[in-house]
């Protein structure tokens, strides 16, 4: 049986152009005029409504096995496709046990199977003292590594020093899979804690001085050096300090392998419009000013920066301390799976980027970050037909039952956004419509195939 997604607006790597594209199976065998669907097809026509490749989230915490409470495959895959994405890598924090064994790689495999709605693969993890397990990890078909360099505001997923790092990076660069880095060093935070001695943790200026950007920059600093010493493929993961750029910039001209990604926060909040008490707003690295904002956004439009990730980072509704309001004892993190594309959307229309931009910023690169770019994130012969089906021209105003994972908490509740998910395709088949789910969760992992590490 052949399919045919018919569209005015269909968004391709090549650009926006009216056409049909034909699955047989799970798989796009072409792209052509409206015209030249085979007749017998099965014919899905979207009009004026755009289709976007299935979108990719490199960074999300599922927190299954282990902390299913928090959220687990089935609410954060649920989000995922009303939100318009096809695939999640998971972080290897926040569940139980980390994905830092191949023991606990195998735990996540069973608590994901028949739970997802959409496609999802696992980083693993660089901690203190696993430097045994990297290659294995690899062998066993993770997409790459994550570290902290400084506190990850929980136990059992250690921090890594230089020293350490050091230790790990010879096994990383035998695998040729990349390291994400959670890129802040402790000494300038701590140095910012000790000015900070009985400040009003109910200010979000309190937070934003304990966080200072010279934390991010120093330790990209010092990570862009033992990429030049190691020549490992270097990922920041959620940049905030725009200042950073200019050596990234650097870096990259002088050849090495290192990219970018920032979030849909850091896009759209800003630290003048953040209430005192909004622990809703609450994540790490902190969310900056107006300008800072703005410079990121260049930073998208230069090329600078990579690609966009939600760092969708859920825990049940006390831990955000909503009734204190305390910006130091709240957990940090951001939940968007289900609204992230509408941030963007409205964000980045507003400043003149198209459909393209999103597609490439959300879909093509963290695809290929996450090892799968060959047949995820893009319409084309050959990939996977996963599709978004999007209304760039809808709005809506953000509301709890449009967010889908497992607490419905979120700093975009009762903004008004551009830009509606309408209906969600994984591997030819509707995931979600109109705000339901239809068929059987029929997620799976993507691997990355051995000849391709």
């Amino acid at each position: 049986m052949v399919q045919a997604f018919q569209s005015r607006r269909v968004v391709t790597p090549e650009g926006i152009r009216q056409g049909a594209i034909l699955v047989e199976g799970e798989k796009i065998t072409a792209v052509v005029e409206l015209d030249q669907a085979p007749a017998d097809a099965v014919t899905h026509n979207f009009g004026d409504v755009a289709i976007l490749p299935g979108l990719v989230d490199s960074h999300v915490h599922i927190n299954d096995p282990g902390r299913t409470e928090w959220e687990g495959f089935e609410t954060a895959t649920r989000a995922a496709a009303a939100g318009g994405y096809t695939l999640l890598v998971d972080m290897p924090l926040n569940c139980l046990p980390p994905t830092t064994t191949v023991a606990a790689l195998k735990a996540k495999r069973d608590a994901a199977r028949g739970r997802c709605h959409v496609d999802w693969a696992a980083w693993g993890g660089v901690v203190q003292d696993n430097q045994g397990d990297i290659e294995a990890l690899a062998a066993a078909g993770v997409a790459g590594f994550k570290c902290f360099l400084i506190h990850p505001g929980i136990d059992g997923f250690t921090m890594v020093t230089e020293q350490q790092l050091r230790a790990a990076l010879p096994h990383v660069v035998r695998t040729g899979l990349p390291l994400l880095v959670h890129a802040e060093l402790p000494g300038p935070i701590e140095a910012a804690m000790e000015t900070l001695a009985g400040a009003d943790w109910r200010r979000y200026s309190t937070y934003l001085q304990s966080r200072p950007e010279e934390a991010e920059l120093a330790a990209i600093r010092m990570l862009l050096s033992l990429c030049r010493e190691y020549e490992f493929r270097l990922h920041i993961v959620h940049l905030s300090a725009s200042s950073a750029l200019p050596e990234v910039c650097a870096a990259r001209s002088q050849g090495l392998p290192v990219t970018v990604e920032t979030c849909p926060h850091y896009l759209r909040l800003t630290s003048e419009t953040i209430k005192d008490g909004a622990t809703l707003c609450k994540c790490a690295p902190p969310i900056r000013r107006r300008e800072n904002c703005e410079r990121l956004w260049q930073a998208l439009r230069e090329g600078v920066i990579d690609l966009v990730a939600t760092d969708h980072s859920p825990c049940p509704p006390d831990m955000k301390r909503l009734d204190e309001g305390s910006f130091k004892t709240a957990w940090g993190g951001i939940s968007s799976l289900s609204v992230a594309l509408s941030v963007m959307w409205t964000e980045g229309r507003a400043r003149g980027f198209d459909l393209t931009d999103i597609a490439r910023w959300m879909a093509e690169e963290p695809a290929r970050l996450g090892g799968c770019g060959k047949q995820k994130g893009r319409i084309a012969a050959g990939c996977d037909a996963d599709f978004a089906i999007f209304n760039p021209d809808g709005e809506f105003t953000v509301t709890e039952d449009r967010l889908y994972y497992r607490h419905p908490l979120s700093p975009y509740l009762g903004e008004r956004l551009r830009g509606v998910v309408k209906a969600t395709y994984l591997r030819g088949k509707a995931v979600f419509v109109e705000g339901e789910f239809p068929g059987q969760a029929a997620g799976r992992e993507c691997r990355l195939p051995e000849h391709e590490k």
